[in-house]
């Protein structure tokens, strides 16, 4: 599974509206830039109370990266 399919499996369970769900992609060499966009309405239920599901969703793709050696991070945009 790719990483990008991975937090739009996530972020489309928690959202309202799945279709308002946008994942961008930039690979690097040593690194990998998820750029995720979702409606306003759903931006709290991406990111929770104090970003506890942002830093749980993070540390999924730090997990499944380990294997890799590649860093992948992730940017929530407005």
């Amino acid at each position: 599974m790719k990483y990008k399919d991975l937090v739009e499996y996530v972020v489309k369970s928690l959202v309202d509206s799945p279709d308002g769900v946008e994942i961008r992609e930039i690979e690097g060499e040593k690194s990998t830039i998820l750029e995720l966009k979702v409606y306003k309405d759903d931006i709290g239920k991406v990111i929770g109370k104090h970003g506890r599901i942002a830093r749980a969703i993070r540390t999924l793709l730090n997990a499944s990266a380990t294997k890799s050696g590649k860093r992948v991070m992730l940017e929530i945009l407005d």
